[in-house]
């Protein structure tokens, strides 16, 4: 590897540090003989699987130029930053070579736009394209679609990588139109119904002939911009709510506003990301797809935006101190998943459990059961009913839940509750 391949990468590496919608790959591919790596079904990130195993992916763009000028990009056409291009045949390289290396398990590819978004994006499907059929490479890939790209090569690409993502970036069209006056909804959402299109013709293909292609089988992601716009939560989850309804979405990625452009007037003047705000919004993110809740429970027009201080699960039981408490040998797997301190997985484990005999507080520890929260919100052989959140008041339990508690450091604030 040259000197000048390695600059590049350098360059390339840091251009593409701000786009997080990149985790969890959905996907196995066993290694077959003659290609080279394999996919694991547990996912790729940056750090950790859930099963606790570190891996890693390239993320890298093809290119840092960009014919447009969105205000909150580093990469913006009227910045004056150190630019680099990657050919086709050095990125392929220098992936296969990583990979021989056990640097990485897998590639994660973006682009600045240049000349046109049909001319960027076929040169990112002629990389996948020759990391599949001239390499062999079998391990996973998530490429980032152009917005505007054309549907003949965004199918082309759906046959070649494992997941594909278009971001929307800004959830309102008319503060996109003021950021990013290149960029409109129409290039975004055109190339996320080519890859649902695809996706889906290509599952109804497999059930009649087994040696069909596959197209992006670990689905699709998006990105959102987390404090760039006046929008508030309230309209990020209903964006988002609506975007899970396509049965080939998988992932909605939210990021903290980073102040890179900070000479922008556009721009809000911040001092550092809003954390807090975007682990809230991965919280809610988390009960919209797995605890059967709905975005106008969790923001309404009297609570636009979400509790910065406690969990929305947490806030939403506390509004709604009437349905409290719930005797967990008796209430259904639904009311069990609104209960703070009470995940999918104990809840679950509560249903099977109890058809055994009474549950108590200590079996409940033991399923996992977040007691130090749900001490407040059930019943069961010996919690004391005197103790819930009607005879306590949601205004004290507030405190008690509150009291104390330490400030989570950034790396915490990035992980979603659990519970």
């Amino acid at each position: 590897m040259n000197d000048n391949v390695l600059e590049k990468l350098k360059t390339l590496a840091e251009s593409a540090k701000y786009d997080v919608s990149c985790a969890s790959s959905g996907t196995t591919r066993k290694h077959t003989q003659g290609s080279v790596g394999s996919a694991s079904g547990w996912g790729i990130c940056h750090s950790f699987t859930e099963d606790g195993r570190c891996v890693s992916l390239l993320k890298i763009m093809l290119t840092n130029y960009c014919m447009y000028d969105c205000a909150y990009c580093i990469n913006r056409r009227t910045n004056d930053i150190k630019r680099a291009t990657f050919s086709v045949s050095e990125l392929v390289d220098l992936t296969i070579e990583f990979y021989r290396r056990n640097y990485i398990e897998g590639l994660f590819l973006s682009s600045g736009v240049v000349r046109n978004p049909d001319y960027t994006m076929e040169r990112l499907v002629r990389v996948v394209k020759d990391l599949r059929l001239i390499h062999r490479f079998n391990g996973y890939i998530h490429l980032k679609s152009i917005p505007g790209a054309s549907r003949e090569l965004v199918d082309e690409a759906g046959l070649y990588a494992d997941r594909m993502s278009v971001n929307i970036e800004i959830p309102n069209e008319s503060s996109l139109k003021t950021l990013a006056p290149d960029k409109d909804f129409q290039s975004v959402y055109l190339p996320m119904q080519y890859i649902q299109q695809g996706a889906l013709q290509s599952i109804e293909e497999r059930k009649h002939f087994r040696s069909a292609p596959r197209f992006v089988p670990a689905g699709q992601s998006t990105q959102m911009i987390v404090g760039a716009t006046a929008d508030t939560d309230k309209d990020i989850l209903n964006l988002s709510s609506n975007l899970y309804q396509k049965p080939t979405m998988k992932r909605v990625y939210y990021s903290g506003f980073v102040p890179v452009n900070e000479y922008d007037k556009r721009l809000p003047a911040l001092k550092q990301p809003p954390l807090v705000r975007e682990n809230r919004l991965y919280q809610a993110d988390w009960l919209l797809r797995f605890y059967q809740f709905t975005v106008d429970e969790i923001v309404d027009s009297s609570f636009p935006n979400l509790d910065l201080e406690i969990d929305p699960k947490l806030s939403w039981a506390l509004r709604h101190p009437s349905l409290f408490p719930v005797d967990v040998n008796l209430a259904e797997y639904e009311m069990l998943l609104r209960v703070p301190g009470i995940g999918v997985k104990s809840a679950k484990l509560i249903v099977v459990s109890r058809r055994f005999g009474r549950l108590s507080s200590w079996q409940l520890k033991k399923m996992g059961v977040v007691m130090k929260k749900a001490q407040y919100f059930i019943t069961c052989n010996e919690l004391p009913f005197h103790h819930t959140v009607n005879e306590l008041t949601p205004e004290r339990v507030r405190g008690l839940l509150t009291k104390g508690a330490k400030k989570m450091n950034d790396s915490q604030l990035l992980i979603p509750f659990q519970d």
